[in-house]
């Protein structure tokens, strides 16, 4: 059953996961309203990052209190669809992003974007600035790769407030942008921050996202596996056949509460 989460789409639940149930034509609007006391926070949620929440009790509630997590990956937006949601669409972090730079040429929205590395961040902005002319980018920056401390926190949040953004986009990497965002909302009040993580590289270009028919066939993660399989191979071959059995369950389950009401 889903569940309302504030005034923001509810969500249901996928092998432990609350998901949102939106489409790409409900994001700018949702953004819109956000809260002017907290930032409004968004997770891109594969299979990767609900499986490590199942293991990872900190990013479960980093999940938990995100008032969006988005069905990245079509493994998680099947699961959706199988369980009620018919028409429920994929929602990835390139395309989310894209749909949010371009709500935002006409209403002045400002972003900054944290995360990465220096030389991705000024490839990153040479892109936007071609590919969205008008963009009103407010800063970036790339943070020490180590744990922050509180006061750390505090200046960062200072910085970017100070440059007026209307997002915050983070590049942190799964799930540690995640907690970050938990951790920091209450540091960025009327801002959105939405952890993308691989997107600053897709969008740079210092990485090659899937073709449209891999993503579409749920296969992105064969790709990416064979561009990177040393890091990668542990991740897929655990978390993707642990993923399809608590699905199956799920379902199963569902179905079963379906034919007793």
């Amino acid at each position: 059953m889903a569940e309302e989460t504030n005034g923001f789409p509810p969500k249901q639940d996928v092998v432990g996961t609350g998901i949102s149930l939106m489409s790409f034509d409900q994001l700018a609007p949702a953004f819109e309203s956000r809260p002017s006391d907290r930032a409004t926070v968004v997770t891109i949620t594969n299979v990767h990052a609900v499986m490590s929440a199942r293991r990872d009790t900190e990013l479960r509630a980093a999940l938990d209190i995100a008032d969006i997590t988005t069905p990245d990956g079509m493994p998680i937006a099947w699961a959706l669809r199988s369980m009620g949601n018919p028409d429920q669409e994929r929602l990835y972090g390139a395309k989310v992003t894209a749909t949010a730079l371009e709500a935002g040429l006409t209403r002045g929205w400002r972003h900054y974007f944290y995360g990465s590395t220096d030389e991705t961040l000024v490839a990153l902005q040479n892109e936007l600035r071609v590919t969205y002319p008008g963009i009103e980018i407010a800063g970036a920056m790339s943070p020490p790769f180590r744990a922050l401390t509180s006061e750390e926190d505090d200046e960062i949040a200072a910085e970017i407030m100070d440059t007026k953004p209307d997002f915050v986009w983070v590049g942190l990497g799964m799930p540690k942008q995640e907690k970050w965002m938990a951790a920091n909302r209450l540091r960025y009040p009327g801002v959105v921050i939405v952890g993308i993580g691989a997107a600053f590289d897709f969008i740079a270009g210092t990485k090659a996202e899937a073709p449209s028919w891999m993503q579409r066939s749920g296969l992105e993660w064969l790709f990416r596996l064979a561009s990177e399989p040393r890091r990668l191979w542990r991740r897929y071959i655990f978390n993707n056949p642990g993923y399809l059995l608590l699905w199956g369950k799920q379902l199963l389950g569902w179905k079963l509460r379906k034919r007793r009401s």
